[in-house]
C-alpha cells in the first residue's frame, strides 16, 4: 500500500509506514496495518481525503548491455569498483533492475529493465527461461564428462545440469563449448564444469531467453529494446503484453 501512496506523491514510503503504524490510514473502512495490501477498487482514507485504487497501463524500458569482465552487477560497491549501473541512462522515475547477475569475471549479455514484474518472472525457475553461455575450457573434455553435465551433478546447493552442450573448436590448448541451463544460481556454470574436473578460463553469456547479444553491441555499450520487443518478453513468460500499475483516483461522493 505505501508503495502506491508514495508513487501518488503522498509522502515517502518511510513516512507513510510511520503513519500506518500510527493508525492514520484506513483501507475499506478499517485502520491499515503494515503489510496491508490494496487492489483495484480499494478505498483509501488519509487526512480527511478519500481515494479509490484504479489501474492504468504503464510503459517500461528494457536495455541489453554488453558487460565486460571486471564490472560488478550491483548498484554500489564499498571497494569502489565500477558497476554496470554506472554506464546506464538516467531515469526520470523508477530504476533499472538487472535480470539475473553476472559475476565480476563473467562477460556478456545483461538485460536491465524498469519492469519489476518482468524481471521477477524471467529470473524465477517457474518462468522456464533458459540462458546460454560461451565457455572456454582449459584442456580437453571427454564424453563421460559431458554426459555427467547433461544428466546432472550434485552441487553444494542442490542438483544441477546443463540442458544442452554443443562442442566448438579446440584452439591453443583450450576447448570451446556453448552450454544452456534453466537456472541462474550463483556461479552455476563455473561450478558445473568444476564438478566434473574441468576449469573455465573464460565465460560469456550470449543469450537470455529469446534475447541474443548482438555483435554490434560492443563491450560497455547498451542498446534499448523497442516497446514491441518488451511486450514480447512479457508474453513469453505468461504476462499481459502491457504492464499495469495501481494509481489513486479521488473518490466521488457516492463511493
Amino acid at each position: 500500500m505505501q508503495k502506491v501512496l508514495a508513487r501518488a506523491g503522498l509522502g515517502s514510503r518511510r513516512k507513510l509506514e510511520a503513519r500506518i503504524e500510527a493508525g492514520e490510514i484506513r483501507v475499506d473502512g478499517t485502520v491499515a496495518e503494515l503489510g496491508t495490501t490494496v487492489g483495484e477498487g480499494s478505498l483509501v482514507e488519509l487526512d480527511g481525503r478519500r481515494w479509490r485504487i484504479a489501474t492504468q497501463p504503464t510503459d517500461h524500458r528494457t536495455l541489453i548491455y554488453h558487460k565486460p569482465e571486471g564490472e560488478i552487477t550491483t548498484r554500489s560497491d564499498p571497494e569502489g569498483r565500477r558497476t554496470v549501473f554506472d554506464r546506464l541512462p538516467k531515469l526520470d522515475s523508477g530504476r533499472w533492475i538487472a535480470v539475473g547477475r553476472l559475476d565480476i569475471n563473467t562477460a556478456g549479455l545483461l538485460i536491465l529493465t524498469t519492469d519489476g514484474e518482468l524481471a521477477h518472472r524471467m529470473m524465477h525457475p517457474s518462468g522456464q527461461v533458459d540462458r546460454e553461455y560461451l565457455c572456454r575450457i582449459r584442456g580437453s573434455v571427454d564424453d563421460a564428462q559431458i554426459r555427467r553435465l547433461l544428466e546432472g551433478v550434485e552441487l553444494d546447493d542442490g542438483p544441477a545440469r546443463f540442458s544442452d552442450v554443443v562442442a566448438g573448436e579446440v584452439t591453443g590448448g583450450h576447448s570451446w563449448y556453448t552450454v544452456a541451463l534453466m537456472e541462474g544460481r550463483q556461479r552455476e556454470v563455473r561450478r558445473l564444469w568444476e564438478a566434473v574436473g574441468a576449469q573455465v578460463a573464460r565465460l560469456k553469456r550470449v543469450r537470455f531467453g529469446p534475447v541474443f547479444l548482438p555483435a554490434r553491441v560492443r563491450q560497455r555499450q547498451f542498446e534499448e529494446l523497442p516497446a514491441a520487443d518488451h511486450r514480447v518478453l512479457r508474453e513469453d513468460v505468461g504476462l499481459p503484453a502491457r504492464a499495469v500499475e495501481l494509481v489513486l483516483e479521488p473518490a466521488t461522493g457516492g463511493d
